[in-house]
């Protein structure tokens, strides 16, 4: 398996660590790996920073990302940062250059209409002048893509247009609080986002049309540790149990304490994984259709090869669980 490669890549990701660009120190933290279960980070230049404080967090990402690449370190996290519009993109990519070795990629706010192909153009001038390839990990959040009476139409052209430059896209996110936001919806930490109907029914169209291309991440999770309440982490388990069963792979943590409960919850169960091998060493000369490994379900190498394949993506990364 090759790990450099975009499939594998988009998979890493995982557990996403979002941070502000204006905070302090999170490069020494990078550097003495000091964030368990660290696979991937963006820095944040949108949302998290206030207008007016926008040149102080690029000055801040820009000593950062200078003081990582200093550390000479081998294993670094994916990193990547998280712009405000493909102006700002473009800005941000030259204002960066000396640091473009480190940085996987560019997180694309509101990705509709009114900025995809901006994007996805500069992402290949961009790429044109790169030593290494520079992904895009756009963002499907906005009341474009919310709005019902269009969101099919939206969605599928949205697609056609990322189609186009499908090796520069590592991911399909989502923003089920920018959903949320739409309709002035929040979930506690008892509850998942999938008990949202509204939200659910956007976020699985957002699947239908994407998924069967891109690994698709799920939505932001909230609540984090505080004291020794359990709550958060009972939420946050239920919730990516639910995004994979629903086609999810990954998501943005907003705390470094959500990290080892998504790594966790991503290992495979070694039936799935005793399944999964014998289903990619299939015989395709016999029947398609088996016993499972454990003799209490079916295995059809037609219908299940594509899991099979992800399971083992999977466990390269994560490893394995007993059940």
């Amino acid at each position: 398996m090759d790990f450099n490669k975009r499939e594998y890549l988009a998979y890493r990701v995982g557990g996403l660590l979002y941070t502000p660009a204006l905070k302090k120190d999170i490069d020494k933290k990078i550097i003495n790996d000091e964030i368990n279960k660290l696979m991937s980070i963006s820095f944040c230049l949108e949302d998290s920073i206030a207008d007016n404080a926008i040149n102080d967090a690029e000055d801040n990402l820009k000593l950062m990302l200078k003081n990582i690449r200093s550390a000479r370190k081998k294993d670094l996290p994916l990193i990547f940062i998280r712009i405000r519009s493909p102006e700002h993109m473009e800005h941000i990519h030259t204002l960066l250059a000396e640091a473009e070795n480190i940085v996987t990629g560019y997180i694309l706010p509101k990705f509709d209409f009114s900025n995809a192909e901006k994007y996805l153009k500069l992402a290949e001038k961009i790429n044109k002048n790169s030593e290494r390839r520079i992904y895009l990990m756009p963002i499907l959040e906005s009341g474009m893509v919310a709005e019902l009476g269009t969101r099919a139409s939206v969605l599928i052209k949205l697609k056609e247009i990322t189609d186009q430059y499908k090796k520069y896209i590592l991911n399909i996110r989502v923003g089920g609080n920018d959903f949320s936001n739409l309709y002035g919806l929040r979930r506690n930490e008892h509850q998942n986002i999938y008990e949202i109907g509204v939200i659910r029914d956007i976020l699985a169209n957002i699947i239908n049309v994407f998924a069967d291309t891109y690994v698709v991440s799920g939505p932001v999770w909230e609540y984090f540790k505080k004291g020794s309440d359990t709550a958060w982490e009972k939420g946050l388990r239920k919730e990516i149990e639910l995004d994979l069963l629903n086609g999810f792979i990954g998501k943005t943590c907003i705390h470094p304490s959500q990290l080892p409960v998504f790594y966790d919850c991503m290992r495979v169960r070694r039936s799935d994984l005793e399944d999964a091998e014998k289903i990619l060493k299939w015989d395709v000369g016999s029947f398609s259709v088996a016993k499972s490994y454990a003799g209490n379900r079916m295995n059809e190498y037609k219908t299940h090869k594509k899991w099979a394949e992800k399971i083992c993506i999977l466990r390269s990364i994560y490893g394995i669980k007993d059940e």
